[in-house]
């Protein structure tokens, strides 16, 4: 059903942008940073609908969510994974928070950090020909996220704080620069405007980026010189490179999955790893520096493991 009402909607978009198309294509600029043009263009009222849907569940779910967390220690790596599949701005902020504070275990947070979606689902759903993604990337990010919070909190015995720490006054900063602990219902529509224009603005600079590597590949062969001796260590250098902390990471990783250029294994060990603006909070908020890299660490060899893996057997 979902599938059909994005294709519905593609064809509507397909036809809203034509004359557009047309436009561009007449500029007579070379082919692949037209076709860049075009098709972040074409992405634009899909992923601003995706957004919203977003912002909705976001405002009206987020707070009991974490409430539930805090008080739960046993489901809080299960209920926390599910919750950070759903694309939501600052949800490893809030972990990284409630972490520093003991609300929740190391085995929770890094289990939200593993299944933090950020921009992957949204431009997947904006895309309905590369829609069947969504449902493994969904599947293994979640089924890896859980087994490990609770295998790390069986391993390290971490628990919460018997007495629950005072709540901190502290608000922190999403991708979009606001705040994600309080939540205004005038951003349930100006933040997805906010949202899908910087999230446009990374994707068309990501695919002109692209589409030119892919042009100088067509006429010089440059990728097997770059990846082709490579193959089985791409999970490696793409979760190193998913640590960064800014969402343009998940976007340049999705953009390369959809135009074929990177394994399967290797985008998912990117995904895994990449747990948006939660490790800044980590480094500047948590006074055990120790604690902070161990958490980098685990986080880091579990997306590399779990990215070859799915290399080898997918």
């Amino acid at each position: 059903m979902i599938i059909d009402f994005l294709n519905k909607l593609n064809a509507i978009n397909e036809g809203i942008f034509a004359g557009f198309d047309g436009m561009i294509e007449g500029f007579g600029m070379p082919e692949w940073l037209a076709d860049a043009i075009i098709d972040s263009f074409h992405i634009l009222p899909l992923l601003f609908i995706v957004f919203v849907v977003i912002e909705f569940i976001e405002y009206f779910y987020a707070e009991k969510i974490n409430s539930f967390m805090k008080k739960s220690e046993k489901s809080a790596p299960l209920i926390g994974s599910i919750a950070a599949i759903i694309p939501q701005c600052g949800f490893s902020v809030i972990a990284s928070s409630l972490y520093i504070k003991k609300f929740i275990t190391k085995g929770t947070l890094i289990g939200i950090y593993l299944a933090t979606s950020d921009e992957a689902i949204p431009i997947l759903l904006a895309e309905p020909a590369k829609i069947h993604y969504v449902i493994p990337i969904i599947t293994l990010k979640l089924i890896i996220a859980i087994c490990a919070g609770y295998l790390i909190d069986f391993i390290l015995k971490d628990k919460k704080y018997i007495i629950i720490a005072q709540e901190s006054t502290q608000e922190h900063e999403g991708c979009c620069h606001h705040g994600v602990e309080i939540r205004r219902k005038r951003d349930l529509l100006y933040h997805p405007l906010k949202h899908t224009f910087n999230i446009f603005l990374f994707i068309l600079t990501i695919t002109i980026g692209l589409n030119f590597l892919i042009e100088l590949y067509s006429r010089y062969s440059i990728f097997p010189l770059i990846f082709g001796k490579i193959k089985f260590f791409e999970p490696v250098i793409t979760a190193i490179i998913g640590l960064i902390p800014n969402c343009a990471v998940s976007i340049a990783l999705t953009m390369l999955l959809i135009k074929g250029s990177i394994s399967f294994g290797a985008v998912m060990s990117g995904l895994l790893s990449n747990a948006g603006l939660g490790i800044l909070v980590l480094f500047k908020d948590n006074k055990n520096i120790k604690d902070t890299l161990q958490i980098i660490g685990i986080l880091l060899i579990i997306s590399i493991l779990s990215g070859m893996l799915i290399q080898i057997f997918a």
